[in-house]
């Protein structure tokens, strides 16, 4: 299963056989991991690549007596002693991700004049670039992590400035939109009233490939001079509401990534990839929720 984020999608990620990215819904069982408590799909860190899993062996086999000893008089594993990504590690390193985007963006909102669209698209264009080094780059790269945060906050502050001198207020209230929503859905997820299931994935995809390829199908129609219609009106409305939607979808399939990651033992500098995709779902629901409350503010 991989998340809603492009960047867990690809090979050496925590990942499973299906992703965002590629659309894919089939899971593939990864070598070595069927048999009585495998995990379903087979996630890479099942047997763990990155070191000799001592609790694994092959499926029906129990440990001797001497082995038992000997894993009861080990030391016992820590985040220090064994480099594996924990919780706190995805926390600091999104904090710090997010501290950089929001210190970059109000750096654009004080310098920038509000009719200045220039230097906000080419920001968005650089941080569009950067992402995708960073998804396909085989190794983490903390330094391009929080480039890529700098430029999207330095464009996200410019546009935000622009929405707030039309609607004052504007800001605020998609800040604190972006946060209920993600308040909301962690707790959903942590609660068990959503889980991420094969069908889960399957339906949510679906309507990302719908939604996409509606906006792809726009794009095209701006192009031209045509308008649909989807960034206003009460089809406006809707598309803001599937989007918004759609954004809280690719969080609760990272917080299953993650989740995930933690228990099969992924390296901790995996915590920076982890970052990085909490940051595009966030920006992914900012963006949606400012142009939503801009529709049903209207002209007030």
């Amino acid at each position: 299963m991989r998340s809603s984020n492009p960047v867990f999608s690809r090979e050496g990620s925590f990942t499973r056989d299906t992703g965002y990215a590629g659309f894919g819904t089939t899971q593939q069982p990864h070598p070595g991991t069927q048999g009585p408590g495998a995990p379903a799909g087979g996630s890479p860190y099942g047997n763990n690549p990155y070191g000799n899993n001592p609790y694994a062996g092959p499926a029906g086999t129990q440990l001797t007596d001497e082995q038992l000893a000997e894993m009861y008089q080990a030391p016992s594993a820590g985040p220090l002693q064994t480099g594996r990504m924990t919780m706190d590690d995805v926390v600091a390193r999104t904090a710090l991700t997010l501290l950089t985007l929001v210190a970059a963006g109000a750096l654009a909102w004080f310098t920038l004049p509000s009719d200045n669209y220039g230097f906000a698209v080419g920001a968005a264009l650089a941080a569009f670039v950067v992402g995708m080094v960073v998804t396909f780059k085989r190794s983490v790269s903390p330094p391009l992590i929080l480039l890529y945060a700098g430029l999207e906050g330095f464009f996200l502050g410019a546009i935000t400035k622009v929405f707030n001198t039309i609607w004052p207020g504007i800001a605020i209230q998609a800040v604190l939109g972006t946060a209920v929503v993600f308040g909301a859905m962690l707790v959903a997820y942590k609660s068990g009233r959503i889980r991420v299931t094969p069908r889960y994935m399957r339906i949510g995809l679906a309507i990302a490939m719908g939604f996409l390829g509606l906006l792809l199908v726009n794009l095209v129609a701006s192009a031209f001079g045509a308008d649909m219609g989807l960034r206003s009106g009460p089809l406006g409305i809707v598309v803001g509401l599937v989007g918004i939607a759609l954004g809280a979808f690719f969080l609760s399939l990272d917080f299953a990534q993650i989740e995930e990651a933690i228990r099969y033992g992924a390296p901790q500098e995996e915590a920076w990839r982890a970052a990085f995709g909490l940051t595009l779902s966030l920006v992914w629901i900012y963006l949606e929720m400012l142009r939503l409350i801009a529709i049903l503010r209207g002209d007030d």
